[in-house]
């Protein structure tokens, strides 16, 4: 899989998600085996450029190349600032929003909104891949909803404005998340343009991940929620579609370990205060299904400093480990929208 000058190490990518790819869990999930990861949205507006928030998402300190950033709005002039701003920042691949299907961001005609404007979508396009010299790619889903999905087009336009990759969600901006992704858009698509295309929906376990990858014959796959307190799922897929085995479910010391880090890295990314509390989400992911985790979790909202949340997991961890070596889950985890 490549984009632009960047060949990604396999075709497995980690899907932008609001208030969860800060760099912390990039850096995870490249490490335990991600090709790529992109970052949450940053918004295009220049008058928040300035905010902590926004120089957070901007900051791209230690990361592993390649560096994709999200930008997100309605304006075209404004989306191009917004893509040379993050490219002065450090990033390497600009990726423009029009997935995303909540209400704040398509109330503003941002996100998956555009797609109901196929003429907008093309001035954009050309705005921001006419303002940096680095790939741009897209993000967009089938459609706006059932009755109206014109993924074929817009992926048209996308190649024609010279962006070098696409992402598709197999639902509608309709669908949000609900009900099951489909992934015959994905496969016209594919079929119809030159261009890298990245399948994503619903994509939780190594057979979804080979299936969808035979199914659409897309170029690579995105994962999004499915990641979220399992960053070693990649490596999983990865092992899975070269090898055709599973990998050993991962071991409790090693898990321990990993959560161990990512709190730490979460404190001194946001500092005590904001870092304590974006953990909480993030060790209820990692916990979720594990024997006696759901007092464990109680508990740690409670918990308002980094030494209490560190020492309550060690204990809960070390209990896990004194009943099994490896992690095991209390009832099979279902399908995971993402």
């Amino acid at each position: 899989m490549q984009i632009g000058v960047y060949k990604l190490k396999n075709n497995l990518v980690v899907a932008p998600m609001a208030g969860v790819t800060d760099r912390p869990f990039r850096q995870l999930c490249k490490k335990m085996g991600a090709g790529m990861a992109v970052s949450e949205m940053v918004t295009s507006n220049s008058l928040l450029w300035g905010s902590e928030k926004t120089k957070r998402r901007a900051n791209h300190d230690g990361e592993v190349s390649p560096i994709s950033v999200q930008i997100a709005g309605a304006d075209p002039e404004m989306l191009a600032a917004a893509a040379q701003y993050n490219a002065d920042q450090g990033a390497q691949i600009i990726d423009i929003n029009m997935g995303c299907p909540a209400k704040k961001i398509c109330n503003v005609m941002a996100g998956s909104a555009l797609m109901k404007n196929e003429k907008l979508v093309d001035r954009i396009l050309h705005s921001v891949v006419d303002a940096v010299n680095i790939p741009v790619t897209l993000k967009i889903r089938t459609g706006w909803d059932l009755q109206n999905k014109n993924a074929l087009t817009v992926a048209r336009i996308a190649e024609n404005n010279g962006i070098q990759a696409l992402a598709i969600h197999g639902r509608t901006r309709a669908c949000a998340y609900r009900g099951n992704a489909e992934y015959d858009t994905i496969a016209a698509v594919k079929s119809l343009v030159k261009i890298p295309v990245i399948a994503n929906g619903d994509i939780s376990t190594p057979e979804k991940a080979r299936h969808v990858l035979e199914y659409t014959k897309a170029d690579a796959i995105m994962i999004g929620r499915a990641a979220q307190g399992r960053p070693w799922i990649f490596r999983e897929i990865d092992y899975y579609l070269n090898n055709g085995e599973y990998l050993p479910p991962p071991k409790v010391s090693e898990i321990h370990a990993v959560l161990m880090q990512h709190l730490n890295d979460l404190y001194q990314f946001y500092g005590e205060y904001a870092g304590v509390r974006i953990a909480r989400k993030h060790i209820a992911w990692y916990t979720k299904g594990l024997a006696g985790s759901a007092g464990f979790r109680q508990k740690m909202n409670q918990l308002k400093t980094c030494e209490e949340q560190l020492s309550e997991t060690n204990s809960f961890f070390t209990q896990l480990s004194d009943h099994n070596q490896y992690l095991q889950y209390i009832k099979e985890e279902g399908a995971v929208a993402v």
